[in-house]
């Protein structure tokens, strides 16, 4: 279950890239709804995503 939870979690954060706002609204419920290593391969994930969409910068350093 905490599998579909990630891959849950990266789904919306794709669909919600449009918005700096809901991006970092859902980032905010990422790191209370995932477990640690969860949250480390997440953070992982969004470096590779954070260079494709570089508005979102700020709200990937703000998860850190």
């Amino acid at each position: 279950m905490a599998r579909a939870m990630f891959r849950y979690t990266k789904a919306i954060l794709r669909k919600v890239s449009f918005s700096t706002f809901l991006f970092s609204f859902e980032l905010k419920k990422a790191k209370k709804r995932l477990l640690p290593s969860e949250q480390h391969e997440l953070r992982i994930w969004l470096k590779r995503w954070g260079q494709r969409h570089p508005k979102l910068t700020k709200c990937i350093k703000d998860f850190d």
